[in-house]
């Protein structure tokens, strides 16, 4: 396995080893493992994202510099992906869509991200889900391990009716210290996907995070 695909899945390790009730800034992900999530999160963002107006947002894949966000940012999101994926784990598929929803506002409610840049905010919380609940895989090809979106069933994960409710009052936590379900930002991407029959390769989420949901096309 190479370095970039050991860093992701030693986050990953570190991502579920996190207690539920830890506390927001402990065990921080390392800088390097946070550039991998991202790494990978770009990798699989769309070249363009179907909003339910019917407009469609672009993105120029060779200006990964002008659409990553900063580092701090990115750990940031791939917490609340964390919440999500513990949420998904638990069966509060409701919980989770509230979770990822907040997540969009807070970002929207900053009005300093491109619609590009929002879309990319999303897919790096949908692309921690998918490896913390095992939605996505590493295979080799040609020599070096590349992410790639596994359509099988994941492995099966357990959650206690602890866990479950810890989990909720940590999403409500999270949703209460958000910007309100009112809350627009003018022009910007809603924090849902689009909906079914959007182009091919963009997210057609209806605001959950389960691959299901969601069309990931490498081009």
């Amino acid at each position: 396995m190479n370095t970039r695909a050991g860093v992701v899945l030693a986050g990953v390790m570190a991502l579920a080893l996190w207690g539920s009730s830890a506390p927001a800034g402990a065990q921080e992900l390392s800088e390097h493992a946070v550039r991998s999530f991202m790494e990978y999160a770009w990798s699989l963002t769309p070249q363009q994202f179907s909003k339910p107006d019917g407009s469609v947002i672009v993105i120029d894949k060779n200006k990964k510099s002008e659409i990553e966000v900063p580092i701090d940012v990115a750990r940031d999101v791939i917490k609340v992906g964390r919440l999500s994926a513990h949420a998904q784990i638990c069966d509060l598929r409701d919980d989770q869509v509230l979770n990822h929803r907040a997540l969009m506002r807070r970002e929207e409610a900053k009005k300093k991200w491109t619609q590009q840049q929002l879309v990319y905010i999303s897919q790096l919380h949908l692309t921690t889900v998918m490896l913390m609940t095992g939605r996505i895989r590493l295979v080799e090809q040609d020599g070096d391990k590349q992410v790639v979106v596994d359509e099988k069933k994941a492995p099966p994960q357990t959650c206690t009716e602890e866990q479950r409710k810890k989990i909720k009052e940590l999403v409500a936590s999270y949703v209460a210290a958000s910007p309100p379900p009112n809350f627009a930002a003018a022009g910007q991407p809603p924090a849902a996907g689009a909906p079914a029959g959007a182009a091919p390769g963009a997210p057609v989420s209806t605001g959950s995070t389960s691959v299901s949901e969601t069309t990931v096309e490498k081009r």
